[in-house]
């Protein structure tokens, strides 16, 4: 990127949809991959004289989100008519908020390269989300069943300052959406989507214009698009061309963003407060109650594993970034008492296998208290390093026991001194220039007799024993 003169300007708006069983104002499904229009009343078709009834269930994980953005709750707040038409909202408008939403002047804190960054929240306002078009040449067919779904719409302030930085906001707020299950952040679903609003300018300018990018649904495109967006914004600049305030669509296939069409100012909207719905009325206690109800949350839960398991930063981190790894690691560092090597057994060997496989955490064929034994294994001892991961394979690929396993297949550590002795004196017997060569002062051939007596026992002794007596016997 050649915009290092130029300072780009991101805030972000993410569209959560609440896990609720029925929609924002009907009791409507909600449920995901039914067939065209099936989760459909008068309501969400927009029918003359069908009255919305507002979601308390909604209300109360928008609510529990607000805490967890550490935003201030209105204990009033008023849903508004967004007057536009398109055909996914076939009443001619969107139920949202406007001048009081439910939650505002919130933030966040991200870890980015070891540093951590605090992101302004302005505002988290419950709305109601649109059906599909799809498009087919000249003619459009619309499916309603995600009309009236509950959404909870996330606006960041204008804070972020490079792409990178955008995309892991957009991963924490995730990921905090997960931890308090009220939002399973689907991106390809659609169950979370991502606006970012983009300007650029030289340092110390006022705000440039800005352009809006729509409905980006994973955090490689965020970036990417952002990153074309801002070059694009800075090639004009330097043009001497003015940029237009407007909405782009992101062509992930080309990477490139193009003019969706002209972005709408608040008041071409025409908000004013929908007159079939009730201001929403939250009592404190019923706040306080959510708050003392909220669980840890990913940073806390980050810094906690630090102190208390002693893990590295990064370690940490990635440990975290779902509630289920977290569990899970948690899980297996108490039940083997070793948290860094279960650590490393997680993002080292059962993320690899499982991302290989495009699995979670919770499709692992190896449990926690599984790994934890077989971490065990290896520190009293039993089995070696090396023979762990065979075992740790067989366990991946069967799902059995590591303790069965080492049984079964006769894999216990060798720590017997004389059999490790006497497989030595043969390896020296057999070796007797490579023996000279080490006692002239290449001691880097200690390697290679290590290489012969594990090889002699099939990986099985204990390699400690085997470097101690070997030394000896060398040296002697």
């Amino acid at each position: 990127m050649s915009y290092s003169d130029w300072e780009v300007v991101i805030g972000l708006e993410i569209h959560a949809q609440l896990k609720t069983d029925s929609k924002m104002f009907s009791e409507d499904s909600t449920q995901f991959g039914g067939g065209d229009n099936k989760n459909t009343s008068p309501v969400s078709f927009g029918l003359p004289g069908a009255l919305p009834v507002t979601n308390e269930k909604a209300v109360e994980m928008s609510v529990k989100t607000g805490l967890a953005l550490n935003c201030s709750i209105r204990e009033k707040s008023v849903f508004a008519r967004k007057n536009y038409f398109y055909p996914d909202l076939p009443k001619g408008y969107q139920i949202s908020q406007y001048d009081e939403p439910i939650c505002e002047e919130g933030y966040i804190d991200i870890l980015l390269d070891g540093e951590k960054k605090r992101i302004g929240i302005e505002r988290a306002h419950m709305e109601e989300d649109a059906g599909k078009s799809t498009h087919h040449g000249e003619y459009t067919l619309i499916n309603l069943n995600r009309a009236g779904v509950p959404l909870l719409e996330i606006v960041s302030k204008p804070d972020m300052r490079s792409a990178k930085e955008a995309a892991q906001y957009a991963r924490s707020v995730r990921s905090i959406l997960r931890y308090i299950d009220i939002c399973d952040g689907n991106l390809e679903e659609g169950s979370m989507r991502c606006d970012c609003n983009i300007s650029v300018r030289k340092p110390g300018e006022p705000l440039g214009t800005k352009v809006e990018l729509k409905n980006i649904n994973s955090f490689r495109f965020v970036e990417k698009a952002i990153e074309y967006e801002a070059q694009r914004q800075v090639d004009l600049k330097e043009a001497g061309e003015e940029i237009h305030q407007e909405t782009r669509l992101y062509d992930s296939t080309k990477n490139q963003t193009f003019s969706m069409r002209k972005k709408e100012n608040a008041h071409d909207y025409r908000y004013f407060p929908d007159p079939d719905l009730l201001p929403v009325i939250v009592e404190q206690s019923w706040i306080e109650n959510i708050k003392n109800n909220l669980p840890e949350l990913p940073l806390k839960k980050a810094e906690r594993f630090q102190q208390e398991y002693g893990l590295p930063e990064y370690d940490a981190f990635v440990l975290t970034t779902e509630r289920e790894m977290a569990e899970y690691f948690e899980t297996t560092a108490k039940a083997c008492g070793n948290a860094k090597s279960a650590s490393n057994w997680i993002m080292v060997e059962l993320l690899r296998r499982l991302n290989d496989a495009d699995q979670s955490i919770e499709d692992s064929p190896i449990k926690a208290d599984m790994l934890a034994k077989l971490i065990q294994l290896i520190d009293n001892k039993t089995i070696s390093g090396k023979i762990a991961k065979t075992v740790f394979q067989d366990m991946y690929d069967s799902g059995k026991d590591p303790e069965a396993i080492v049984k079964e297949k006769g894999l216990t550590q060798i720590t017997d001194t004389s059999a490790i002795e006497k497989m030595i004196d043969e390896i020296i017997a057999a070796n007797p220039g490579q023996v000279e060569q080490y006692k002239s002062g290449k001691n880097k051939l200690f390697g290679f007799f290590v290489g012969q007596v594990m090889k002699a026992s099939k990986g099985q002794a204990n390699p400690e024993m085997v470097n101690q007596i070997l030394k000896s016997k060398l040296d002697s």
